[in-house]
């Protein structure tokens, strides 16, 4: 029903953070299971994010139009689109109450999804920008203009009341804030996207900056005719100048941001023609704000030049090196895709040294290491169940890493096996003469091994499967400190 709408949807992100299918479904039934209403990050609320960034971006563009330029003749559709985002934004505030939230480390643990957590770090947060922007001003303004329009025979009550709608529209200018939201919803479709490439990550901060720069501009540009307006066009302002008065809203919104440009970018258009006081700090704070507006793209620009992953960056070098390699064997193109969907699969687009890194740590830290991604697996079989505790580090040393892509045939039957496996995500299947069996996350196969037998089955990868093996040699090193186990 409407529940599923909640619950972690099948795609690359949610495949990526949780490793198979089995482990999203897993994740959908925990959500279930907690009995409480929550919206998860990996559900469809991606599209609803994207959503309400596009009309935030909306609201920050027509608010200061409508200010600026419609001089309270924003027309019905404005209005009602006015109420429908303050009603949106409202709404949004106490979904947030209920949205579970991705951590900086969300690769390697598990969504939050648990009410009072939520709660806390909401409050703590996004709650007090969230609810200053969600503020009803269009809810404010239809009622000031019904009281203005029933005063209409009252000279005397109109004139107070187009003060109090003026006050009012100022006052409006507090949506503003909703700059924030925008930024959040930024890093939230970054988070949720269903891509994990760096490009995409990239693409994002770009556009955003981008954004951020287009506001800055817009703003200005509306401002530049706010200014005269609320001072009635004297005389000697620029509108006047340029006989704007009856243009049409394109023409001056189109001499505002010209002005506004000319003068951030510091060109002689705009910037020499300042006649009053309050036009030369507005020019002022367009040169300063011109100013900021490029430091900010020069250190962000060089911020992503000199940041880029340097993992991915090594990746790519490899990659590149095997490429030619493959080309020099003369390896046919189907063995070459299989090679480098392996690599992708092996290290997700970013490489590192597993071993090099496990070398450098300490031996307490490479313990916990291991503890926390293998001790589930082993305790999954029976003869490392209720095991000295010393035993169980010392099998865990001796774990290799393994990735299987699908298709793969991890072991063949009736073959000597050297090593068994645990299957940390993926699903294989398990064809002996009689039966098929399927295994998946926290199973395992190949026991038989650890007595030098051989192999009962042939064991195929159904999915890309992140393996751990367990080779006889080490094992027998492993109980040679310990004959108690040995002996069992």
């Amino acid at each position: 029903g409407w529940r599923a709408l909640l619950l972690p949807q099948l795609n690359r992100q949610s495949l990526y953070v949780y490793g198979s299918e089995v482990a999203v479904e897993k994740e959908c039934i925990r959500q279930l299971q907690s009995g409480v209403f929550v919206i998860h990050p990996f559900s469809l609320m991606s599209y609803y994010i994207m959503c309400m960034m596009a009309i935030t971006f909306l609201n920050l563009i027509g608010i200061p139009m409508e200010i600026a330029f419609l001089d309270g003749h924003s027309g019905l559709a404005w209005e009602g689109f006015n109420v429908f985002s303050d009603t949106l934004f409202l709404i949004d505030v106490a979904l947030n109450f209920r949205m579970g939230i991705i951590t900086e480390d969300a690769e390697l643990q598990e969504a939050i999804l648990d009410i009072k957590r939520i709660r806390v770090s909401y409050l703590r947060t996004w709650f007090i920008p969230d609810v200053i922007a969600a503020f009803p001003i269009g809810y404010i303004l239809l009622f000031a203009q019904d009281l203005q329009y029933n005063n209409d025979d009252n000279p005397s009550k109109t004139n107070r009341m187009m003060r109090i709608l003026m006050f009012v529209r100022i006052l409006s200018l507090i949506r503003l804030a909703r700059v924030s939201r925008l930024v959040r919803f930024f890093n939230e479709v970054e988070k949720v996207s269903n891509a994990n490439l760096e490009v995409v990550r990239l693409f994002f901060r770009i556009l955003s900056l981008f954004m951020m720069i287009f506001l800055l501009c817009h703003w200005n540009g509306c401002i530049q005719y706010f200014v005269p307006m609320l001072e009635e066009f004297p005389s000697d302002c620029w509108v006047r100048k340029e006989n704007l008065m009856n243009a049409t809203v394109i023409v001056k919104y189109s001499w505002g941001v010209f002005r506004a440009l000319s003068q951030m970018i510091a060109l002689s258009y705009g910037s020499m023609d300042a006649p009053t006081y309050v036009e030369m700090w507005i020019v002022m704070v367009s040169m300063v704000s011109g100013c900021l507006m490029y430091t900010v793209l020069v250190a962000n620009a060089t911020a992503m030049i000199v940041n880029v992953d340097p993992a991915a960056k090594e990746y790519k070098s490899k990659m590149s090196r095997l490429e030619h390699y493959m080309t020099f064997m003369k390896l046919p193109p189907e063995l070459q895709l299989r090679i480098n969907n392996y690599y992708q699969a092996r290290y997700g687009g970013k490489w590192f040294d597993e071993k090099d890194v496990m070398d450098t740590v300490s031996s307490a830290l490479k313990e916990q290491i291991l503890m926390v991604m293998c001790s589930r697996l082993l305790r999954n079989v029976p003869i490392f169940q209720n095991r000295d505790e010393n035993f169980i580090s010392v099998v865990l040393q001796k774990l290799e890493y393994e990735v299987y892509q699908e298709g793969d045939v991890i072991v063949r039957q009736h073959v000597p096996g050297d090593r068994m496996f645990f299957i940390d995500h993926g699903q294989v299947l398990v064809e002996v003469d009689s039966y098929e069996r399927e295994l998946c996350d926290g199973d395992f196969f190949g026991t038989c091994v650890l007595t030098k037998g051989k192999h009962l089955a042939t064991v195929k990868a159904l999915t890309d499967c992140q393996c751990f093996s367990l080779s006889w040699d080490d094992f027998q090193k492993a109980l040679e400190g310990f004959p108690d186990v040995k002996k069992d």
